[in-house]
């Protein structure tokens, strides 16, 4: 079978790879459509401190299973399904306690295991979630992005009417701002430097869209707020040096998420943090959100194909890769159809 290996940071191409045979408790997937992830770039620059190489990378991916390991049932052989790529253990506490995201022992499909840059690839039958039939298989592919969403805005506990701020206008960006309309969130600001991303921000439905490069971003915020602040807001720019900012723009009371992995400290004043009895919760991965985002996009309340910029043969993903390393502002996401 064909697949996208990355063999050593900078070094990756497609190759003629094992075809694999599902294990006790796995599925088989033939893969249909898999969506490339700046978490995908940071595997294939050497930045993601998890990976073991060589690895098959890709995480965001939908198909039809082909074949079952032992205790699988074999009626599942020919569903159409979608791939959470959380695999946990079921037994230290964060497991104990329903968050398995953030396992101990998590593995993450794509990263720690073979992912879904593959004609084929064998997953825990668990985290092949079936699909209605009106889902088309290439909108699959992309609900893993949106269950990113979902779980950071779930972390923020949003109130009927709160406010929304997302910094960063990335696919990420746009995600949370679909997923935060198809949960009853109506006044969603969004920033970021690049006016090609807000204007498809516009386009998606944000009240107001901020150039950060041309307009201050704090004082457009007190403007909008008459002064109070913003209860909820998004890191997903994921820049430590905007803490101090995200701590001012915050109203009393107000919950910002923090998505990036970035190892340089913020700067954080306690002071700020205390007076406004702040909230500052992490968000990774996702916790069992793949359901609820099937459910919103079956309803029409997301709109993943609104995110694909680019379609790609399996083949031609080095070129595709390229593109994103030089030229990133002129795509959003990246889909690689893999059957074709």
């Amino acid at each position: 079978m064909q697949a996208f290996q990355v063999k050593a940071p900078h070094d990756y191409d497609v190759s003629e790879q094992p075809v694999p045979s599902p294990g006790v408790g796995e599925v088989l997937i033939d893969v249909a459509f898999a969506g490339i992830c700046g978490s995908d770039m940071h595997i294939i620059h050497g930045d993601n401190a998890f990976v073991r190489f060589p690895r098959i990378t890709g995480h965001e991916f939908a198909g039809v299973i082909s074949a079952v390991g032992d205790g699988v049932d074999p009626a599942r052989i020919g569903e159409r399904v979608c791939i959470d790529p959380v695999v946990n253990c079921g037994e230290c506490y964060p497991c104990r306690i329903g968050r398995p995201n953030v396992c101990t022992a998590m593995q993450v499909i794509g990263v720690h295991r073979h992912g879904g840059f593959a004609e084929q690839v064998n997953v825990p039958a668990a985290n092949a979630y079936r699909l209605p039939d009106t889902l088309d298989l290439d909108a699959a592919a992309l609900v893993e992005p949106y269950s990113i969403a979902a779980n950071v805005l779930s972390r923020m506990n949003p109130y009927p009417g709160d406010r929304l701020l997302i910094i960063g206008a990335g696919v990420i960006g746009l995600t949370i701002l679909q997923m935060a309309h198809a949960m009853g969130i109506e006044d969603v600001i969004i920033s970021d430097i690049l006016d090609t991303r807000l204007e498809t921000a516009r386009a998606m439905g944000a009240s107001h869209a901020i150039n950060g490069s041309e307009q201050d971003l704090e004082q457009a915020v007190h403007e909008l707020t008459s002064g109070e602040g913003i209860p909820l807001i998004a890191d997903a720019a994921c820049v430590p040096a905007m803490l101090p900012a995200m701590l001012r723009m915050a109203c009393p009371a107000g919950r910002i998420g923090l998505l990036g992995f970035n190892p340089t400290p913020s700067d954080l004043s306690q002071l700020e943090v205390i007076k406004k009895e702040l909230t500052l919760v992490g968000s990774r991965l996702n916790n069992r959100k793949f359901p609820e985002v099937i459910a919103h996009i079956e309803a029409g309340r997301l709109d993943p194909k609104a995110l694909i910029s680019h379609r790609v043969a399996l083949g031609d993903m080095p070129e595709a890769i390229h593109m994103l390393d030089t030229t990133p502002e002129k795509a959003r996401k990246v889909l690689v159809d893999i059957a074709s």
